[in-house]
């Protein structure tokens, strides 16, 4: 195991590399800069454009040196802990991003949260009543779910909200609470304003873990050794967590490389439709402004999210399935 361990991490070091490099070819890859973009903006908006100033601000961020030169002083720049500068925000990108990701990672942990603890028995019962009338229902509202749209519904919950309570469910925090420093009062209305967004984001992956647990929980339980342990008499309970529910949980520990991203990417069109103040809608403003080292911050932490996320899925798969070994035990 150590050695495993020893072997990935090392693995890491050059991937994440390579995923940098990418990650700053692709925020470079459309024609110009942030400059050049503010530029256009101000010649649209018919406003003069002083070139010496440009060419200043452009010698200033760096933007004149070559892309190679570029790469490598920001790449240093993260190892250091310093990420760059927003050009738009006009701050280090370390303090632009601080209470939107301590924000979106709260409200992704609260929607896998609620995922998980509607998801599970509702599956495990579906699988284990097949064919009921229960089972009917719970499968048409886990296909209503899935074809329902986040952003339709939380426009839906919106108006019904302010239609017949007078209240808005928009953002993350009451008014009163924005730029303030954490306090009790900030966190309950945070709590408070959490439910809605919650629900909404939560919906889709709500029903298609169902969905999948069912599927995965009937295919276990029609296999011989749950039929070798009925017929020895253990008890149902203990028999369906025991074996067939262990089982039929690998795919879900195999999805946390893809869960720990989305703590930071989050639902972005819901976010921007619920004026959420989460990571979503500022990494996707960074792209179209062409802000390029606070987009480029976001996607090198998304990409280091999803390999420690891949490592961790595998070790928790080896302590939950012991069909699966780390090692090559042919020799």
């Amino acid at each position: 195991m150590i050695d495993y361990l020893i072997r990935r991490i090392l693995l890491m070091i050059p991937t994440l590399v390579a995923i940098s490099f990418l990650c700053f070819v692709i925020i470079q890859l459309p024609p110009g800069d942030y400059l050049s973009t503010y530029i256009a903006e101000l010649q649209s908006q018919g406003e003069a454009v002083d070139q010496a100033k440009i060419d200043f601000l452009r010698q200033q961020y760096g933007l004149d040196r070559p892309f190679l030169e570029q790469y490598v002083v920001w790449l240093f720049g993260c190892l250091q802990g310093d990420f760059g500068w927003s050009f738009e925000y006009e701050r280090p990108v370390s303090e632009v991003v601080g209470d939107r990701l301590v924000l979106s990672i709260i409200l992704s942990f609260s929607t896998v949260l609620f995922t998980w603890i509607v998801a599970f028995p509702i599956g495990i019962y579906s699988a284990t009543h097949r064919y009921t009338l229960a089972d009917h229902g719970l499968t048409f509202l886990g296909f209503l779910g899935l074809a329902t749209p986040n952003f339709l519904l939380a426009l839906i919950l919106l108006y019904a909200t302010n239609r017949v309570f007078g209240t808005s469910i928009g953002g993350l925090m009451d008014p009163v609470y924005l730029g303030q420093s954490w306090s009790w009062g900030k966190v309950v209305s945070v709590l408070e304003h959490l439910v809605v967004p919650t629900i909404v984001i939560g919906t889709a992956g709500t029903a298609a873990m169902i969905r999948r647990l069912r599927a995965n929980l009937l295919d276990e339980l029609h296999k011989q050794y749950v039929t070798t342990a009925r017929a020895k008499g253990m008890a149902p309970g203990r028999l369906l967590i025991k074996y067939p529910l262990r089982m039929a949980l690998n795919p879900f520990i195999a999805d946390i490389g893809n869960l720990l991203p989305q703590l930071v990417s989050g639902a972005a069109v819901v976010s921007i439709v619920m004026s959420l103040p989460t990571t979503g809608p500022m990494l996707l403003d960074a792209l179209r402004s062409q802000d390029m080292y606070l987009a480029g911050s976001f996607l090198l932490f998304l990409a280091l999210l999803t390999v420690v996320g891949v490592l961790l899925s595998d070790l928790a798969l080896a302590a939950l399935d012991p069909r699966i070994r780390l090692q090559d035990t042919s020799r």
